[in-house]
């Protein structure tokens, strides 16, 4: 039985370190998709990130080369249409044997429904940011992102049998990490759980479910907005009322207007960001981006 044992032992160490079948062309919607499905197919091969960091899920222009990638794909894995909107079209001119892994239908993955009306504003100059009838930023839960790991690892299994120890290898050792930082982040942020704060855009609700945090609206204006004087004293009102400890802009929000928006309230200013714009590829960066918010976070709610 041990001999048996260790001849199995062996011959998954002799699979996982064999020369590797070419890996499928594999394409990516967004760059927290990309990191979790990267990590999976570390040491196979890299997908193709479709959309820069930075760029609008809604209304990002896909280059040719882009586009290119997509038709060629034999894996797209992405969130779904109601999210990543700029793709959908992309999708319908795939190849008839491409394989579209839809996250938000994944199993295991818990979907949020979109907060509409009373304090959470979704209106950011003339773009409206509709997820459909959920919220599509649900790459910010740990749990998600587990999910997430195990659909990309069933998926490429699947696609590539002759790699499917390798996936499995990784998705595990991928699932590993994502617990302990779960449980890094659980214990930065026990001490703000009960501290209101406020969001430039409604992305961050999955991150707040699953640390118990107290975001209490959103505050979307868009920087023409900030020339009408009214405009500018409701959100000052707002934010007084909702008694934020926080105002957290995203990076491509000019400081001067978060300052203008807090001039005369009490709350703090911080930033978030839900992409990890300029962040490093694969594990690391999902890991950072989560991170960053839970440091942030903390830092501006504890000051």
């Amino acid at each position: 039985m041990r001999l048996l044992r260790q001849l199995v032992t062996m011959s998954f160490i002799v699979t996982l370190n064999a020369p590797l079948f070419a890996a499928p062309q594999v394409a990516t919607s967004i760059k927290p998709v990309d990191d979790l499905v990267r990590a999976v197919m570390d040491g196979v091969g890299q997908p193709v990130l479709l959309m820069p960091p930075g760029s609008s899920p809604h209304t990002y222009a896909l280059k040719p080369s882009e586009r290119l990638a997509a038709e060629k794909a034999e894996l797209l894995f992405w969130i779904a249409p109601q999210v990543e909107t700029a793709l959908a079209k992309v999708t319908r001119a795939m190849r008839p044997g491409t394989r579209i892994i839809t996250l938000s239908q994944a199993p295991g993955i818990e979907l949020l429904p979109a907060r509409v009306g009373g304090n959470w504003d979704h209106q950011h100059g003339t773009e409206k940011h509709d997820h459909g009838n959920f919220d599509g930023h649900l790459w910010l839960s740990p749990n998600n992102a587990a999910a997430i790991i195990r659909a990309a690892a069933v998926a490429l299994s699947t696609a590539d049998k002759a790699n499917a120890a390798r996936y499995a290898a990784n998705a595990e050792a991928a699932l590993r990490r994502l617990k302990v930082l779960d449980a890094e982040i659980g214990r930065k942020l026990a001490s703000v759980q009960s501290k209101p704060f406020i969001v430039f855009h409604d992305a961050y609700q999955y991150f707040e479910r699953s640390y118990q945090l107290n975001a209490v609206g959103s505050v979307l204006i868009s920087p023409e907005a900030m020339s009408s004087a009214g405009r500018v004293r409701d959100m000052r009102g707002k934010i007084a009322k909702l008694g934020a400890v926080c105002v957290f802009a995203e990076p491509q929000f000019e400081p001067r207007l978060i300052q203008t928006l807090i001039e005369g309230t009490t709350a703090r200013t911080g930033t978030l960001d839900p992409m990890g714009v300029g962040l490093p590829s694969g594990l690391p960066g999902y890991e950072q981006l989560l991170r960053n918010l839970a440091e942030n976070a903390a830092g501006c709610l504890n000051r």
